[in-house]
């Protein structure tokens, strides 16, 4: 099925292909995605409405998070992240848990690759979501991890951030697996703990990089 302009564009955006700042030219977009003007001229006002792109003066732009919303978002991201955790060790039949268990294993081999990783995280993540078995709080989620898009980086960037990730993950998956309701949503809660205060380093360290004026 042919993707529309709408889904491309989020996709691009999601992908890094576009960054925070970049400016989105609707004769641009029609001719990179080989698209009309008309569709794309939609998908960017859906993307305005949804807060994924801002206005700089007559332009969009993809929007970025400051620090309130950047707290806000990983706020909403614990609490639905663990219920999902929570309804996982729950519901998950055997074969999601074994699933679970490979994608931990296969992303070792990811180490040293934050951009894999991110990608590799992200799958790791709706695949627990899909196995809370709860449509509604899928479409939540997925809305949330759509905001994330809007980070510049990855907190799997930083040095040894991986490693301690994946045994995080690890121990998700273990609660799940045992159908440790509260033991699966804690520890996916203090998954997201961690990755928030990794992002709060990474974002304090490039702001005292940056040359003062």
């Amino acid at each position: 099925m042919q993707k529309d302009a709408y889904t491309l564009i989020l996709e691009a955006i999601d992908s890094g292909v576009f960054r925070p700042g970049d400016r989105l030219v609707e004769s641009d977009l029609a001719e990179r995605f080989g698209v009309s003007r008309t569709p794309v001229r939609e998908a960017l006002q859906r993307l305005e409405t949804q807060s994924m792109l801002s206005r700089d003066g007559r332009s969009l732009i993809v929007a970025s998070l400051d620090h309130n919303q950047l707290a806000e978002l990983y706020v909403v991201r614990a609490e639905l992240e663990a219920l999902a955790a929570r309804l996982a060790a729950k519901h998950a039949a055997p074969e999601e848990v074994r699933v679970l268990q490979e994608m931990v294993e296969e992303d070792r081999g990811q180490l040293g690759d934050p951009a894999a990783l991110s990608r590799a995280n992200r799958r790791f993540h709706h695949q627990i979501h899909l196995a809370s078995h709860n449509r509604y709080l899928v479409q939540q989620l997925d809305l949330v991890h759509r905001s994330m898009a809007l980070l510049a980086t990855t907190s799997l960037a930083v040095d040894g951030r991986g490693e301690t990730a994946l045994r995080e993950h690890q121990a998700i998956v273990d609660a799940i697996g045992s159908g440790d309701e509260d033991g699966a949503a804690n520890a996916l809660r203090a998954h997201i703990s961690k990755a928030f205060e990794t992002r709060l380093k990474l974002d304090a360290a490039a702001l005292a990089a940056k040359p003062k004026v």
